[in-house]
Formats: C-alpha cells, structure tokens, sequence
C-alpha cells in the first residue's frame, strides 16, 4: 500500500480516457462539459474548501482525488453513475495502492455526490458535494447556437463568475454567482438547481457551517 497523490490520478492514463470518453457521450446526450476542466476544477475547489476550514491534509488531498475521479461512471451511463464511478475509482486507486480506509472514503464521496440519493456522509464527501455542486459557469455550455439553448444552456451561460468563498471565523460557505439576467432570470437558477441547493446546505452542515448563496450581490439564501 502506498500514499497515492492527486498527480499520480491525473497522470494515470486509465483516468484520463475514461474523463474524456464520458464526456464526449454526455456531449452526445446534450449534457453539458464534464471533462477535463470540470474535474480538475471540483477538485480543486474541494481542496479549498477543506483546506479553509484547516481540516487535515489528507483529507484535503483525498477530496481533491475523490473530485478528479466523481464523474467517471459517466462512461458507463448518466444514470446512477455515482455509484459506478465509484466502483471505477475503487479498481484504479487500488492499482495504485490506496489503503483500504483512504479507498472506503473516496468511493463513498462519489457514490454520494448526486442529488438524487446522495448525503454527506463525511468530510469528503461533503466537500465533493459543495464543489461539484458550485460549478455553474458559460464555460460549460458546448452548445454555441443561442437559439438553440435549452434551459440548462440558458442558466449556464448566463453566469459569467462563479466562487466559492470559505469564512473559517464564521462558519460560512457561500456560493457567490453574477448572472447575466438579460439572458436568463434568477428564476431560472432556481428551477432547475434547488435540489443541488439543498444538498449543498446539507453537505456545509456537516462541516459545521452555514450555506450561503449570493447572486448579483444579494444573499438569496
């Protein structure tokens, strides 16, 4: 067994087809970028968030994994894929030598990490929830034609800035999005993302946090 890195993940050849296969079959379903630059950005904002509350290092490094790796069973289907993913990771961190307690915590943040039936059921899983859960930006719009824009295009490319801000002193995780409401209403945000909404409030809770969402410079929640 043996300390397995957030480099040694990303540099693995299996990983790197699997983040590239699925996304190009969620392109083909009409579903917005899940590739390279989604998982490497989840990733990194779970690290931050983690890493603001001064949790320990490791798990700072495995929710960082855990993000690399949540949308791998992608490649098998959308559906229920955060539990094939989860099997994915398991075999491929395993290969590389992960221990079986570091493995019990990654698997179980992908296989928790939808809305559908997923809780934050530990510090990394509740970090995987709050980051993957904030990426709502026109960059992942594949979609160029406007006229074509279904409203998941539509709330999309209306935010042109999205971050998540960590106040370890007050105990707050807020979601901070501008939105182009010539585009899409804030209406719309809502509609369609209440549930992750609502999970993220669940997985900040589990922090021992409050869930914030700021939209144009106004808390909405």
């Amino acid at each position: 067994m043996s300390v397995v890195t957030l480099e040694q993940v990303k540099s693995d050849p299996e990983v790197r087809t699997y983040v590239e296969c699925a996304n190009q079959y969620l392109g083909a379903l009409g579903f917005t970028e899940h590739g390279l630059r989604h998982v490497a950005l989840v990733a990194q904002i779970g690290h931050s968030v983690l890493s603001h509350l001064n949790l320990p290092e490791r798990e700072q490094e495995l929710v960082a994994i855990a993000g690399y790796l949540h949308d791998l069973g992608n490649v098998i289907s959308r559906e229920n894929h955060g539990q094939t993913g989860a099997l994915l990771a398991w075999q491929i961190l395993h290969r590389l030598g992960m221990t079986p307690d570091e493995l019990a915590l990654v698997a179980s943040a992908i296989g928790n990490h939808e809305e559908q039936y997923g809780q934050p059921v530990n510090h990394v899983a509740a970090g995987l929830i709050l980051a993957d859960k904030s990426d709502v930006h026109r960059t992942r719009v594949r979609n160029r034609d406007v006229a074509r824009f279904d409203i998941h295009d539509r709330v999309n490319y209306a935010v042109d800035h999205s971050f998540v801000r960590v106040d370890a002193e007050r105990r707050t995780i807020a979601l901070q999005l501008h939105i182009d409401t010539s585009i899409s209403p804030v209406m719309d945000y809502f509609e369609i993302f209440l549930t992750r909404m609502i999970m993220c409030r669940r997985a900040a809770a589990f922090l021992g946090c409050e869930f914030q969402l700021d939209v144009n410079g106004s808390r909405l929640v």
